[in-house]
């Protein structure tokens, strides 16, 4: 138990850093290719960081035989963009509480129309992969995953032209470039990938410790699955919004984590759609339905109101803590 707290410890070290040196690579790649901010942070940051969960529902079910492996796979799928639409919104609204203590600064300046945009998207994907679950035959099913395949490009389409260009920000230096001139393109992509292998290894270590110690307290696999193992894949995004958030960057760290939710809900479900049964227990359908009222929550008050005050990016946690509680007493 010492030596998987330790390797806890280390994988979560790990995430960090490679959730700092990711942000700094990233930004400077969208300003070395003038893209905006909505590219940035929700396309190019947003699949960057879905890599650790992206791999769990796929090494669940592509390489795992045991009888819990359907389990694990749709929890993971399910529980990723869970996590985001809840806590993850949570964690945007602490930290800016904690770094903009000013009444005035205490707003998060975010372009509402991408903030919107993502969240519409991230609503009618899921929507549709949860509902493809009541569909009849499992060709039905992957038409349905393709569709979503097909509508997620269409998205990365929409959201290259949002946003403010990087190109005009100040951006402080490139880590493996400190000189005073533009990082070479070489460069800032070998940063990114050190930082993703970073990211993805800590991600392994971290679930892997998270897994023996949940095993040794005898957790449920739909649990840790659902609960466990999304809370340390979605750590970089998490991470990374924060980074953003003290850097004055909502845009940034907000498209982070919607561009997540949209990529999470449109081809991590297409995956399961197509290579499992794709059949939800009552406990992956109500994270489903939580997330999605969650993020409809946000869609509401973000329509209505101009700003947005860090507190209400505190309401999507009580939809986990509803979950939380739900989930303890069925145990």
């Amino acid at each position: 138990m010492g030596i998987n707290i330790l390797i806890l410890a280390g994988g979560l070290l790990a995430i960090l850093a490679g959730a700092k040196i990711f942000t700094n690579g990233v930004e400077w790649l969208g300003k070395r290719l003038n893209l905006s901010e909505g590219a940035v942070g929700s396309v190019l940051a947003a699949v960057g960081t879905a890599l650790p969960e992206t791999m769990v529902p796929l090494i669940a079910i592509l390489f795992t035989h045991s009888g819990s492996a359907h389990d694990v796979a749709i929890g993971a799928i399910l529980g990723a963009p869970f996590m985001l639409s809840t806590l993850a919104f949570g964690v945007v609204g602490v930290s800016k509480m904690f770094y903009c203590r000013g009444a005035e600064t205490n707003c998060v300046d975010v372009k509402r129309s991408i903030f919107i945009r993502d969240l519409k998207y991230f609503i009618f994907f899921y929507s549709i992969a949860i509902i493809s679950t009541f569909l009849p035959s499992h060709n039905a099913k992957v038409a349905v995953a393709l569709a979503l395949v097909m509508g997620y490009g269409y998205y990365v389409i929409k959201t290259l032209g949002d946003g403010d260009g990087l190109s005009e920000l100040d951006l402080p230096p490139l880590y493996l470039w400190r000189k005073s001139s533009e990082a070479p393109i070489i460069l800032i992509l070998l940063q990114i990938a050190f930082s993703l292998f970073l990211i993805t290894a800590g991600a392994n270590y971290f679930i892997g410790a998270l897994d023996a110690i949940a095993t040794w307290m005898m957790v449920p696999a739909l649990f840790l699955s659902l609960i466990i193992t999304p809370v340390a894949t979605e750590l970089p995004e998490k991470f990374n919004s924060v980074i953003w958030v003290k850097s004055g960057k909502d845009t940034l760290a907000l498209g982070n984590i919607t561009g997540a939710m949209v990529f999470q809900g449109s081809i991590i479900p297409a995956i399961g759609i197509s290579l499992t049964p794709w059949l939800l227990t009552p406990l992956a359908a109500l994270s489903a339905g939580l997330a999605l009222m969650s993020s409809l929550t946000m869609y509401m008050i973000t329509a209505r109101k101009k700003n947005l005050k860090a507190g209400i990016f505190m309401y999507p946690v009580v939809f986990y803590g509803i979950f939380l509680i739900l989930v303890i007493t069925m145990l």
